[in-house]
């Protein structure tokens, strides 16, 4: 028989292994789960968004004087869009009054809409012209039935009003100095007139701006149904009083 001794030996010896082998266990199973952390991806950091009530804000810029090839295209085609000889139905209206702005000078102006027949593919024509003591300014607007190409198409003239009066502008056919085509969700196409810059290869849109600026100052009725509306912005130069004389008396 073993001796009490050597039975407490061999459990001694028995626990020991079973604890290594627990040992060896448990650094395995933190081995194992160390590397599968390591191999998840990182959660994602959070990206900064604009603040709330601050909606974000897109800028166009648009070369007014020398517009590139695709405004170029938009201009032309707006442009060969307008009828050369627009038929009018009897609607119209027409307003004028005065407008008094901060920083600004008081201006006088006349307005007039007048609705095309239902068979012209534009809808209205509306001409402005308006005064102070520094400019004169004439703004064409013309609007089709379909808006799919464009919204309106604006041309605009402008000269000192020392150098010219509103009715002057009627008789000489003052030339358009600035295009605009509006479009439907999309950037407006402009060009201008700009002294400084060579613009020799756009000579031929402000051509053709123009004439029918011309042409729809004439067929508008500036010139005959509404003088009377645009001789009204004309400064009416005061007479000189003359100073009444007094009846000569005299003694008997």
């Amino acid at each position: 028989m073993l001796s009490t001794n050597h039975r407490t030996y061999r459990a001694d010896a028995t626990i020991q292994t079973v604890f290594r082998r627990a040992l060896t266990i448990l650094f395995l199973l933190a081995t194992a789960c160390l590397a599968q952390q390591d191999q998840q991806p990182a959660a994602p950091q959070p990206t900064a968004t604009p603040a709330e009530g601050k909606p974000q804000v897109k800028v166009n810029y648009l070369n007014v004087c020398t517009p590139g090839t695709d405004e170029e295209a938009i201009i032309k085609g707006a442009l060969a869009a307008v009828q050369a000889k627009p038929a009018f139905s009897t609607d119209f209206e027409v307003s004028r009054g005065r407008t008094t702005l901060k920083d600004a000078p008081d201006a006088k102006y006349v307005r007039l809409r007048r609705d095309f027949a239902p068979e012209s593919p534009l809808l209205t024509a509306q001409y402005s012209v308006s005064t102070d003591a520094t400019n004169t300014v004439e703004i064409l607007v013309l609007r089709p039935r379909d808006p799919k190409d464009f919204l309106q198409v604006v041309m605009e003239d402008r000269v000192s009003a020392e150098a010219a009066k509103p009715l002057s502008l009627l008789q000489v056919d003052t030339p358009a100095s600035r295009i605009r085509i509006e479009r439907l969700n999309k950037s407006s196409a402009v060009l201008t007139r700009c002294a400084e810059v060579d613009q020799n290869a756009y000579e031929s849109m402000f051509r053709q701006a123009s004439d029918i600026m011309a042409q729809y100052r004439s067929a508008l009725g500036l010139r005959t149904a509404f003088h009377s509306d645009i001789a009204w912005l004309n400064p009416t130069p005061k007479a000189a009083s003359v100073p009444k004389r007094k009846p000569a008396t005299g003694k008997h």
